[in-house]
């Protein structure tokens, strides 16, 4: 399947005070703070709380989803310090279909400065460049209005409610439906 995945960008997307690259082992402390959000550890495999060593592998894991075929997972970094802020992933196991899923997160001592739109923005504008994706998609629970937020700055409309879409922390969610498509 890695052979139908896009190649990792040769120039990292980019837009306004953030850019999106590949991790670093020096971002380690990006998961220790992701993973003191009591929800970032119940929508992916970051554990709660997580040791020095159990925040590496987290990182080695991002590294790898290219290689899995699930996707490309990038660091949200200061575009001035390169510190990363955050994470964003572009995940195409519904690639064959013209369709992509993006998933972000932001640390929480760096929300509300506009990181996660600009990420957003810059990963659409990356995803644009994949000729066969015509659509991205975004799964937003209900009650997550920062999120929807982000979302609607970023070009994406909401296209309606999913009941009991997809299990978080053992518990049946509903999704808010946010999609783009292809200009």
């Amino acid at each position: 399947m890695t052979e139908h995945l896009p190649s990792w960008p040769t120039t990292p997307p980019a837009y306004g005070s953030v850019v999106l690259r590949e991790f670093t082992d020096d971002d380690v402390h990006l998961a220790v703070e992701l993973g003191d959000d009591p929800y970032i550890p119940l929508i992916g495999s970051l554990p709660a709380l997580p040791t020095a060593q159990q925040a590496l592998e987290w990182i080695c894991r991002q590294r790898g989803r290219v290689a899995e075929g699930k996707g490309l997972s990038f660091a949200i970094a200061d575009a001035e310090s390169d510190t990363a802020v955050g994470t964003i992933g572009l995940w195409l196991q519904n690639m064959s279909a013209g369709r992509a899923t993006v998933g972000y997160s932001v640390a929480p001592a760096h929300r509300g400065r506009g990181i996660a739109s600009s990420a957003l923005k810059a990963l659409t504008a990356f995803t644009w460049t994949i000729p066969t994706l015509h659509r991205i998609e975004l799964y937003i629970e209900p009650w997550n209005s920062n999120s929807s937020r982000v979302a609607e700055a970023s070009g994406f409309r909401r296209e309606g409610l999913l009941r009991s879409h997809q299990e978080i922390g053992d518990t049946r969610r509903d999704m808010l439906l946010y999609a783009t498509t292809r200009p």
